[in-house]
């Protein structure tokens, strides 16, 4: 069984334009609410589009989104904060990438993910099956009065409906929305008019990176419109193989700043790293085992890349990496863990037999009696946790927390959440703000950063209490927009402090001061149990083959920016 489900795609160079509500050569189109078919909207403005977006390419560069060359720069803004500090984080855990028989290559009805989900401590999950043609024309209809049941059935979970989108061009990206009126209306527009696959069947080739930009834009003016609350769109498993490439990434983000927000900073399939000596698959973590061969791939990314570090995507896990490269620049960006559960490693089902490039489905899955070890995935929860802070229980309280960056992303339950302040001393913002927060300082001032880690408070899925070693503080400066939006080096961030932790209670706090600040920066935290780590205190690449998930474990939390004024 293959697990690469990917689909060819050309590859180009180009930049990023900014276009919202008045796409070039579609005035007017995109700010009709019921303008529902970007099959007609979308194609009539394409070739526009696409000028307007070489044409950015060719002559902008760096230019920051939506605003041109020969502008004059607008005066700095006051300074402002979000996501303000209170001292309450309830931690809603949860899982964005989630595959059932509604994907060609995956075997488990709803409910049954679902239960698991239930079974492992989630709150809430999103169904994203693979888009494409069968499921495009099938899948969406089947699956949407199963997940309506499931969530009668499961009322204490609350269950997204999404799609695995097929990025043109690039990877694949979760794409979630909210239950209301026009949910299943949207996705399946989105789809039909967005999708790299359904693009492909359709002979729709060449330079299809605009099509990616649209589609977020698509996405964004539903939520202008109202006919949604909130759209948001994480890219997953962004290094597996090389084709995220990161102008790619800024342009997403630029594209739709409030709908595009992140990547998986850990992927899914984290079982398949677990050896054949101890009754593993013998694969990578991720099925990150790609030799980085493909044609259409983002040639200067280091042969590393194509690996994960202690089950963290290469982008994630470098520090001044490519993560850090884009929160070099001030702007939001944030990472995720998930399982991407298609096949559950010792599970014993196989898939049902339907066909189902005719049907949208392949029938339920048989039960065979026998533990199946090839298969690489864990059960929602089982493994990896996307920990959001939430308002309250409620789908759009969810994704607001998803939005804002209140999220640290958790293999092995190493911790139970993580409370985060940063504040000034002195002149500025006193109360300080937390995960994904914005604050500022007067220049030559002090910033405060405390940490208090709720460490595990009973055994994970494996049996084991994880015990958190050491926590890191890693800052970097905001340097802005970059120039070169291919770069994805930050060399000037670095771990700033490591803390051990020794504690024998429920929580560990530690302090850190960034004494007479002189410009604008960031902050974020990792943590790991210490058993694999570099001479650095890095995790170390996972050898494909020999990695089992539970024997290296770490959290990543969403970053903190600190503006000086």
């Amino acid at each position: 069984m293959s697990h690469d489900h990917e689909h060819d795609h050309h590859h180009g160079e180009h930049g990023h334009t900014h276009h919202h509500g008045n796409t070039a050569g579609v005035e007017g189109t995109w700010a009709d609410p019921r303008a529902d078919d970007p099959l007609s909207v979308s194609r009539r403005g394409f070739l526009a589009t696409a000028a307007v977006v070489a044409g950015a390419a060719a002559g902008v560069g760096g230019a920051v989104a939506g605003v041109g060359q020969g502008v004059a720069a607008a005066k700095p803004k006051a300074p402002t904060s979000t996501n303000p500090w209170n001292g309450r984080s309830l931690f809603l855990a949860g899982d964005h990438h989630i595959h059932t028989q509604y994907s060609p290559d995956a075997q488990y009805e709803v409910a049954t993910q679902a239960a698991k989900a239930r079974e492992f401590g989630l709150d809430w999950i999103v169904i994203t099956d693979h888009g494409g043609p069968a499921h495009q024309k099938f899948s969406v209809d089947a699956i949407t009065p199963e997940i309506e049941a499931a969530r009668g059935q499961f009322r204490d979970l609350l269950i997204y409906q999404g799609l695995e989108w097929n990025i043109p061009s690039a990877e694949h990206a979760t794409v979630m929305l909210p239950p209301g009126r026009d949910t299943v209306d949207i996705l399946k527009a989105f789809e039909a008019g967005y999708d790299g696959s359904v693009l492909s069947a359709r002979g729709v080739t060449g330079n299809v990176e605009p099509y990616a930009l649209e589609g977020l834009r698509y996405l964004d003016n539903q939520v202008r419109n109202r006919r949604t609350e909130i759209a948001l769109m994480f890219a997953n498993h962004p290094s597996r193989q090389g084709i995220d490439s990161p102008h790619e990434i800024r342009n997403w983000r630029d594209a739709a700043p409030s709908v595009a927000v992140g990547m998986e900073g850990a992927p899914g399939h984290q079982a398949a790293g677990i050896p054949t000596s101890q009754g593993g698959p013998g694969r990578a973590r991720g099925y990150y085992d790609n030799a980085g061969t493909r044609a259409d791939r983002f040639a200067p990314y280091p042969a590393e890349s194509y690996r994960t570090f202690g089950g963290f995507d290469w982008m994630t896990a470098t520090v001044g990496g490519l993560w850090d490269s884009l929160l070099a620049e001030g702007k939001p960006w944030w990472v995720t863990a998930t399982s991407d559960s298609h096949q559950v490693f010792r599970d014993t089902r196989v898939p049902g037999s339907q066909n189902y490039d005719q049907t949208g489905v392949r029938g339920d899955p048989v039960d065979t009696g026998v533990p199946i070890t090839t298969y690489g995935d864990f059960w929602p929860g089982q493994y990896s946790s996307t920990l959001v802070v939430a308002q309250s229980r409620q789908y759009v309280d969810v994704m607001r927390g998803l939005q804002s960056g209140k999220v640290v992303a958790v293999h092995g339950r190493l911790i139970d959440g993580l409370d985060l302040r940063v504040r000034s001393i002195g002149d500025g913002d006193s109360r300080g703000v937390t995960l994904g927060g914005r604050t500022f300082v007067r220049r030559g001032g002090d910033v405060q950063v405390s940490i208090t880690v709720e460490l595990a408070g009973g055994p994970n899925a494996n049996g084991d209490v994880p015990e958190l070693a050491k926590v890191d503080l890693i800052s970097g400066p905001v340097t802005g927009v970059a120039a070169d939006r291919d770069v994805f080096r930050a060399p000037q961030t670095t771990v700033v402090e490591t803390f051990e932790v020794h504690a024998r209670g429920r929580r560990a706090t530690f302090e850190h001061t960034f004494k007479n600040v002189q410009q604008s920066f960031y902050v974020r935290v990792r943590g790991s149990d210490g058993r694999q780590l570099d001479a650095s205190g890095n995790p170390l690449i996972d050898v494909v083959g020999n990695a089992n998930p539970w024997e290296d474990l770490w959290f990543y939390a969403n970053p903190v920016f600190v503006d000086v004024f």
